[in-house]
């Protein structure tokens, strides 16, 4: 009767702390509330179970030997779900406050298991002095056996600190493989391609390179179009074409500020060789950005008799 009158009592109030906390979530802006509710939803059932069951018998006939190592079971039960809890909650906030890669989540996984790990080998009495020095003594022979391992590891864990490569982020190696950034894992850092393929690429050799982050230090960028006119065009009159078309022209990803810029560069065996400089707001709004432009600078050449030369036939 004990344990079913705690038992009840007990998911009463988780029901109703869990529709005040789900109706607080809503009222607030920040992430943290929901994954700390979503982490504990699970772990709070059990607390539950354990209550009532630590109740029931503290409150029972049973002979005290039975009770002591009911007490000690349900103690160890505790802790083991609630570093389960603490570590699921450590592993969601590094997801959504630091989106590095899975292998920070791994990491801050960890370091909250062993902890709890830690706690529940002091509650039962064993002294962690001779295991803390077993894996000193062996973790040096892993680190020996595992160098390449290792290597990427810690390779891997300071890309994910110095934030200067982030998950979603455009890079380009010096090697040439450039895509986006899907994840940085204990072993190797993902990207895909434009053409949804998958780059993978060890974390020791990513360390290494040179890296061109495209959206760092902010996504916008600057969009050089090269434009060959005919060598008797007025000068003049193309810069201010050029920069009528930028500045008129209502593309997605084309920006007005900073202003476009046309200079004349060059000078081709049969042309003038200028560069008009837009900003636009992303890497993959390049592609758009350069189709419409050119687009609307034929269109507008034609309409203002400026031609553009041909290329001499082979």
């Amino acid at each position: 009767m004990v344990f079913a009158a705690v038992l009840a009592a007990g998911l009463l109030l988780r029901r109703f702390l869990t529709a005040r906390l789900r109706k607080w979530t809503r009222s607030t802006e920040t992430r943290f509330d929901e994954t700390l509710l979503e982490s504990l939803r699970g772990p709070a059932l059990l607390w539950v179970v354990i209550l009532a069951i630590y109740v029931a018998t503290d409150t029972s006939q049973l002979p005290r030997t039975v009770t002591f190592w009911s007490e000690r079971a349900l103690l160890v039960l505790w802790i083991v779900s609630l570093t389960l809890a603490a570590t699921r909650l450590a592993g969601r906030l590094v997801r959504v406050y630091l989106p590095v890669g899975t292998l920070t989540e791994l990491l801050a996984s960890l370091t909250v298991g062993s902890l709890g790990a830690l706690a529940l080998l002091q509650v039962l009495g064993i002294d962690i002095r001779p295991i803390l020095a077993a894996l000193g003594v062996g973790g040096l022979a892993v680190a020996l056996a595992l160098q390449d391992t290792l290597s990427n590891l810690f390779a891997g864990f300071y890309v994910s600190l110095a934030g200067q490569i982030r998950v979603g982020d455009f890079i380009q190696l010096e090697s040439g493989q450039r895509g986006y950034v899907t994840d940085i894992g204990w072993r190797s850092t993902t990207l895909r391609e434009r053409q949804n393929n998958l780059i993978v690429i060890p974390n020791n050799k990513l360390s290494q390179s040179t890296v061109t982050n495209f959206h760092l230090p902010d996504r916008r960028m600057a969009l050089p179009l090269q434009i060959g006119v005919a060598v008797d065009s007025d000068v003049e009159k193309v810069e201010r074409v050029l920069l009528d078309v930028a500045r008129s022209a209502e593309v997605p990803g084309l920006l007005k500020e900073p202003a476009p810029s046309a200079l004349l560069l060059g000078f081709g065996e049969r042309s003038l060789d200028f560069t008009l400089v837009c900003q636009i707001g992303d890497f993959e709004d390049q592609f758009r950005v350069q189709h419409e432009l050119r687009k609307r600078i034929v269109e507008r050449f034609r309409k203002e008799g400026i031609f553009i030369p041909r290329a001499p036939s082979a």
